[in-house]
C-alpha cells in the first residue's frame, strides 16, 4: 500500500496541513486571524520522496510552495542549458513567487534531496492575499529583495574556484535567516547533500567543513551543521590565513 500511494503524483498525495506544519509556516502569523481562518484550509502539504521533483521546467505555476521539513535542490538540470544547480531549500523556505507573479511556467526543477514534507498554497489563494493583506504584500517584498540578493551572490559564487570559499558561502546562504527562518542555528544536511548542491565531491565538502571547524565558524554535529558565526562565515575570504 505504501509503495502505491508514492507511485502516485505529489499532487495527489496532499492532505490538509497539521497544527504543528502550519506553526512551520512563517508567513502564516502576518495575517489577520481572519485572513489566515481562510487561507488555512486551503493550504495542502505532502510527503516528497528523495528525487522526486516538486516543480519542473516548463510546467505551469499553480502553487506557491514552501518547505516545512527537509531539503529542496534548485535546478536547471535536463534544460537545454548547462545544468546549474541555483540554490538549496531548506526548512522554511518558500519559493517561485515571481513564477506566480508573472503567471508564468516553471524555468527550473524543484527536487527533493531528501525526505520532505512541502506545503503548497494554490496561486489563487496566493494572488488574493497580494491585494487584501498589505503585511503578506511587505513580507513579499521583502521575500523578493532577499531571492534577488542571494542570487546575485549565487553568481559570484559560481565564479570562486577556492572550494573552501564555495562551501563557506554556500553554508551561509542556506542559514539566511528571512529566507529559512526554519533552519535556526542548526542545519539538518549530510556531505553529501551539501556536495550537490556546491558541486564538489563529498570529500572534498569534507576537507572544506573541517577547515571552517579550524576557524570556529562552524561546528559539525551528529546529523547536521552548527553555525557558529554567521557574519564571519559569510566573509570568509577576509579571515582566512
Amino acid at each position: 500500500m505504501l509503495a502505491s500511494n508514492q507511485a502516485q503524483p505529489l499532487r495527489q498525495r496532499a492532505r490538509a496541513a497539521k497544527p504543528q506544519e502550519l506553526d512551520a509556516i512563517p508567513w502564516l502569523s502576518v495575517l489577520t486571524p481572519a485572513q489566515r481562518a481562510a487561507v488555512e484550509p486551503q493550504l495542502q502539504v505532502a510527503d516528497a520522496q528523495v528525487g522526486e521533483r516538486v516543480c519542473r521546467i516548463g510546467r505551469p505555476a499553480t502553487f506557491w510552495f514552501g518547505v516545512v521539513d527537509g531539503l529542496l535542490k534548485m535546478s536547471n538540470d535536463e534544460s537545454s542549458a548547462q545544468a546549474v544547480t541555483f540554490t538549496g531549500v531548506p526548512p522554511g523556505g518558500w519559493f517561485g513567487e515571481g513564477t506566480l507573479l508573472k503567471r508564468e511556467s516553471y524555468r527550473y526543477n524543484i527536487q527533493a534531496l531528501r525526505p520532505s514534507v512541502v506545503a503548497g498554497l494554490p496561486v489563487e489563494a496566493f494572488h488574493a492575499l497580494l491585494e487584501s493583506s498589505i503585511a503578506f504584500n511587505r513580507f513579499m517584498l521583502n521575500q523578493l529583495n532577499e531571492r534577488l540578493g542571494q542570487f546575485i551572490a549565487a553568481r559570484e559564487i559560481d565564479r570562486m574556484s577556492d572550494p573552501d570559499l564555495r562551501v563557506a558561502r554556500n553554508l551561509a546562504a542556506l542559514f539566511h535567516p528571512q529566507l529559512y527562518p526554519g533552519v535556526g542555528s542548526l542545519l539538518r544536511i549530510t556531505q553529501q547533500e551539501l556536495g550537490y548542491l556546491v558541486g564538489l565531491s563529498r570529500q572534498r565538502v569534507n576537507q572544506a567543513l573541517n577547515n571552517l571547524a579550524l576557524h570556529r565558524l562552524i561546528s559539525i554535529e551528529y546529523g547536521g551543521l552548527r553555525v557558529l558565526d554567521l557574519q564571519a562565515l559569510r566573509r570568509f575570504e577576509q579571515v582566512k590565513p
